[in-house]
């Protein structure tokens, strides 16, 4: 089984996207920012991440940066799920390293097709 972590600092995005991914067949974590996820992913690199930009502690690009460093770190997925909308935002995010981006609100058949598009479905 797949494994995902969805980093958001709101419990009701972090609610909804565990909802969708398992239903896609993924073994979800959660993590309310990024140094809470870089955690995780120092103990256990998973197959995707879905990221928020947005969060306290260490935010989503910070964590992206750090997650590109790590051993293993360049080889997860990472789709940035976010209100940022503007070009610079989203030049910044795949120059990072992110792989896909989602606007919020999104849906199941988003998700699913962002995941089909970096190949984690």
């Amino acid at each position: 089984m797949k494994s995902c972590i969805v980093v958001d600092d709101s419990r009701v995005i972090r609610m909804v996207a565990r909802k969708i991914l398992e239903e896609l067949g993924f073994e979800v974590r959660e993590a309310e920012d990024g140094k809470e996820a870089l955690d995780l992913c120092q103990k256990s690199i998973p197959d995707g991440i879905l990221l928020d930009w947005n969060m306290p502690v260490m935010d989503g690009l910070e964590f992206l940066k750090q997650l590109r460093k790590l051993p293993n770190g360049g080889t997860t997925k990472v789709v940035f799920c976010t209100t940022e909308n503007d070009l610079s935002h989203i030049q910044e995010a795949i120059a990072a390293g992110a792989d896909e981006y989602i606007m919020k609100p999104f849906d199941s058949e988003i998700v699913q097709s962002k995941f089909e598009q970096v190949g984690l479905l």
